[in-house]
């Protein structure tokens, strides 16, 4: 099975799973390959023997991988389908899709969390569009939101950027993400635009002591914006957009990032690298193939990197 397929094809009952594994959790490309192999080889077994994945049972379970232990594979591989098939049945019971977890009584590592739902396209664009206004915390909401979906960076990165991380020239901004490891991101039409505009004379100056701050995003007194600060930005402005607020966080915005440029044709690479997903050191950020490649792949991908 293709990795596009398994990823973006409805063809694929794991698709939403594999995806999760790719976005969430930053696994290599291998593994989710090997990950989409195992469960299509179960899938076919479940057609073979006319059985579905709601009606199976424990006992079909074991005898499939009886099946498997009795064939040519080594151990390592039945252990990694096994993790597989567990997996995708654990996050099929944390999405509401199955009613219970027939591998339950089967050892093997559960994911974790559910995958956060992304918003709609045309939902995203509706909130994003609805922020017009011209106060400073207006201009500051208008970025701030634009800078989330537009890189898909962690809250913890944004609330991090300090002014010369910007680049308008390069069109390129810098975040420093997890144990300090620091990548370069694109920089979209619209979330430009919406930059320039909220750090203008009335923007970002018109906040208290704001030449006393290096952080690109202030509060109300002219401090560094928290995380706590940024949920209740996106919560009082999904509110006035009629978004439904339980639907809705900085982690969404980052989900339906990744989720609406693999909808639009982007390579996974991409998409993990500017996820922050891979292991890139600061040097390598800033050689001309790999930036170079990212922004075109970003441009050709974003829903909002052109006017």
């Amino acid at each position: 099975m293709s990795l596009e397929r398994s990823l973006t094809s409805t063809e694929s009952p794991a698709a939403e799973y594999l995806q999760w594994l790719t976005i969430e959790k930053g696994r290599s490309l291998a593994t989710i390959e090997a990950y989409g192999r195992d469960i299509e080889a179960f899938c076919t077994w479940l057609e073979v023997e006319a059985l579905t994945v709601a009606s199976l049972s424990d006992a079909d379970f074991e005898r499939y991988f009886t099946l498997l232990r009795h064939g040519a594979r080594a151990d390592s591989s039945i252990a990694r389908a096994m993790s597989s098939i567990h997996g995708w049945f654990g996050f099929m019971v944390d999405e509401g899709q199955l009613g219970s977890d027939p591998t339950a009584r089967i050892k093997g590592s559960r994911r974790g969390r559910t995958l956060p739902k992304p918003l709609p396209e045309e939902q995203m664009t509706a909130l994003l569009d609805s922020l017009i206004g011209e106060t400073p915390p207006d201009l500051r909401d208008k970025a701030l939101l634009e800078l989330l979906y537009g890189t898909g960076a962690r809250v913890s990165e944004v609330v991090g950027i300090n002014l010369q991380d910007l680049d308008f020239d390069e069109e390129l901004i810098l975040l420093t993400g997890k144990g300090s490891k620091q990548r370069l991101v694109p920089m979209g039409a619209t979330l430009r635009k919406s930059l320039e505009n909220f750090l203008a004379p009335g923007g970002r100056s018109g906040f208290p002591d704001s030449k006393k701050s290096s952080k690109l995003f202030l509060n109300a007194r002219g401090g560094a914006l928290t995380r706590q600060g940024v949920a209740l930005i996106i919560d009082k402005r999904a509110l006035v957009a009629g978004i439904d607020r339980s639907k809705i966080s900085a982690h969404v915005f980052r989900h339906s990032c990744a989720t609406h440029m693999l909808a639009h044709g982007a390579d996974i690479r991409v998409v993990q690298e500017l996820l922050g997903h891979a292991s890139i050191s600061t040097t390598q950020l800033y050689t001309a193939v790999s930036v170079t490649s990212l922004k075109r792949e970003y441009q050709n991908a974003h829903p909002r990197a052109h006017d």
